[in-house]
Parts: C-alpha cells; structure tokens; sequence
C-alpha cells in the first residue's frame, strides 16, 4: 500500500471513530440513564461492555504499537551497522589513498552513498509509521464502529 493510502486509511478510520465514538457515548449514556431510573430493568451485559471492550481494544492497539516500535528500533540497529560498516570501508580508504584527490574522491563516494542512503532509509522509516499509524488505529476502530452498529440496532 501506498504512503498516500495508509494516510488516507487512516484519515478515513479516524473520521470514522470519532463518528462511531460519539454515536455509542450518546447511546451509552441513554442506557446508564435509564438503569438510574429503573435498575432492574438495566442493560447489565452492556454496561458491563463498557470497560472491558476499551480494554481489549487498547491493549490491541498497544501490542501493534509495541511490535511497531521493536521493528523501528531494529531497523535502527540494521542502519546503523551498515553505516559504522560504510564508515570504516571509506576511512580505510581514505587511509590507503596514495594521493590527497584519492583520499577526497573515497570520502566523497562515502558522503554521497550516506545522503543517498539517509534519503531512503528516511522515506522508508516514514512509509512505515504510516502503516503503523493506520495499524493501531484499527482495533479501536474496528471495536468503535462494530458498538455503533450493535447500539444502534438496538435502539
């Protein structure tokens, strides 16, 4: 998927919830209401959903966060391997150079593959927090909207 896509999907999900959320917070409020007016009659089961669907959600959508986040950080370790690697390859080179234009030629090669390197690797590392972005979003989504359709059946 595109950078454009996750950011659209996860524009479009956000719109979603915050629509979703308010309809069940309404809705929510009109079943706590009337379990004040009349107890016996109260919606127990939902309003015992209440809680525990926000604690699912969130800890779902803190686990992708979680596993997104020791993605990045391994892929930060990766880079940073591959540059000490590129680093070291052009300072002996530089070292070895018999000549002050080889020594500038080895570092400019060096600075070049690291700008052109730093460039991709921070369009990748973009790419993937707006997958993550759009991947954390999703359970509290996904349980968002699914109570707006439940709750709105039953009204």
């Amino acid at each position: 998927m595109s950078h454009a896509r996750h950011a659209a999907r996860t524009h479009r999900a956000s719109q979603e919830l915050i629509a979703a959320s308010g309809d069940v917070v309404a809705r929510r409020l009109e079943i706590m209401a009337e379990a004040v007016r009349d107890p016996l009659k109260a919606d127990y089961p939902e309003l015992l959903l209440m809680g525990s669907e926000k604690v699912e959600a969130l800890s779902a959508s803190a686990a992708v966060g979680a596993s997104g986040v020791m993605a990045a950080a391994d892929a930060a370790g990766r880079i940073a391997a591959r540059e000490r690697a590129a680093a070291r390859k052009a300072l002996t080179a530089m070292t070895a150079a018999a000549t002050p234009a080889e020594a500038l030629n080895a570092q400019g090669l060096w600075a070049l593959g690291a700008w052109n390197r730093a460039v991709r690797d921070s369009w990748a590392f973009g790419a993937a927090m707006l997958k993550l972005q759009a991947d954390i979003v999703q359970p509290v989504h996904a349980a968002a909207t699914a109570n707006a359709r439940r709750l709105q059946r039953r009204a």
